[in-house]
């Protein structure tokens, strides 16, 4: 036995929905909205700084890029677009309450040089009360008169005084004038003189040998000889033995015996009392006798 089958739903209304909203939203987006007055936003006034300019000029600048006290078209000594710059400070911003704080400022640095002063003022007094009595000058006191046997004793000593260094001046003239010659006699009057004389004792020493020391002493020393102006021996003095007494004794004894030499000749005599002549003297093998 066969059924009847159940209609089936139609399609229909669901097509004819979305039909409906695109066309409602087609038309929510074909208005325009106008704000009142029918006008568009006005634009923002645009702003210009301001400054302080030094000239001026008759003519306005068509598009002014600052404010300032005076009409200023161009006037600049460069081709690049530049905006002038004010030399005046800066003023510092006002706030509320300054003038109350630089009263108390003020108030505070009066106090400060008030105790400064107040201290200063304590400093000079304790000075003036700690500084010492100045002592008082000790009264002068004259110098005693001298009296008349004081000025006689002075004087008296002054005469002593003048007549000491008078002997002595007289001494000193009275002394012989003596030169000095060594080996090496550079002034030809007395290295004439001086070989003279070594020649005469080397003569009268190699004759009158030392028999203690013939063959067995030898030996060197230095003697130095004063002679007079008239040629005598006024001296004779070992200054460096040679370390044997015989030698040294024997020296001696033969400047003795070649005395007197010859007196000093005029040129010597002008100048010179006594000349002191010093020699090393060698007793050399040979039994010889010779001076240096």
């Amino acid at each position: 036995m066969d059924y009847p089958q159940a209609p089936q739903p139609s399609a229909n209304p669901l097509v004819a929905a979305v039909v409906v909203s695109i066309v409602v939203h087609a038309v929510a987006l074909s208005l325009n909205f106008k704000l009142p007055g029918g006008g568009r936003l006005k634009p923002q006034p645009q702003t210009l700084d301001v400054v302080l300019v030094n000239s001026k000029t008759k003519s306005a600048p068509e598009k002014p890029q600052v404010l300032a006290q005076a009409n200023l078209d161009a006037g600049g000594n460069v081709e690049a677009d530049r905006t002038p710059k004010t030399t005046m400070p800066v003023l510092r911003e006002e706030r509320d309450g300054n003038d109350l704080r630089q009263a108390r400022r003020r108030v505070a640095d009066l106090e400060a040089k008030s105790r400064q002063l107040m201290n200063r003022l304590h400093a000079q007094k304790a000075a003036v009360v700690t500084e010492p009595a100045k002592p008082e000058p000790a009264p002068v006191r004259e110098p005693p008169q001298p009296s008349g046997i004081d000025l006689a004793n002075t004087a008296l000593a002054l005469a002593r005084m003048e007549a000491q260094v008078a002997r002595q001046n007289e001494e000193y003239a009275k002394r012989p004038r003596r030169q000095f010659v060594g080996a090496r006699a550079s002034e030809t009057r007395f290295a004439l003189y001086v070989e003279t004389w070594r020649q005469k004792v080397e003569r009268v020493g190699n004759l009158n040998y030392p028999d203690a020391a013939r063959g067995r002493i030898y030996g060197s020393l230095r003697l130095t000889v004063a002679i007079k102006s008239d040629g005598s021996v006024d001296s004779v003095q070992v200054d460096r033995p040679s370390g044997h007494d015989v030698l040294d004794r024997a020296a001696e004894k033969i400047v003795h015996l070649a005395g007197p030499f010859a007196a000093f000749p005029p040129d010597i005599r002008r100048d010179t009392d006594i000349l002191v002549i010093t020699r090393t003297w060698t007793f050399a093998r040979g039994d010889r006798l010779y001076g240096e």
